[in-house]
Formats: structure tokens, C-alpha cells, sequence
């Protein structure tokens, strides 16, 4: 299921940019900066900087595990 999957990245602030989430469902190869943050906050020069300064994150969940075990404790 494709919403089990997302690529977390949480960047801080940068210059006079509030720090920020972002999440996108793409392939973990693809969980980088780069293919997460949309729109870019920053410009051209300042791209490789404010990734740099961003934790991206692969995450993968079940989505009808969860939905079992709210059912059994509820």
C-alpha cells in the first residue's frame, strides 16, 4: 500500500527560514532531500547548504496490523 510507505525529512531553520517537515511517498532510494522538499525554500545557491542541514528518513508501516490490533483492544 503506498501510504505505508513515506520519506520524513525534517529540516531546521536556515537563515531566515522557519525549520520545517517534510513528507512524501517516494522509494527509499529516492528519500533524500532532493526528491522530498517541495517547493524549496531556499534558492539555487543555497540548496545544497539547507540539505545538508536536513535528517531524512525512510519509514515503512502496516497499516492492517494496526487497524487488528485497534480492533482487539478496543
Amino acid at each position: 500500500n503506498s501510504e505505508d510507505v513515506r520519506c520524513k525529512c525534517i529540516c531546521p531553520p536556515y537563515k531566515d527560514h522557519s525549520g520545517h517537515i517534510y513528507n512524501k511517498n517516494v522509494s527509499q532510494k529516492d528519500c533524500d532531500c532532493l526528491h522530498v522538499v517541495e517547493p524549496m525554500p531556499v534558492p539555487g545557491p543555497d540548496v545544497e547548504a539547507y540539505c545538508l542541514r536536513c535528517e531524512c528518513k525512510y519509514e515503512e508501516r502496516s497499516s492492517v496490523t494496526i487497524k487488528v490490533n485497534v480492533i482487539l483492544l478496543a
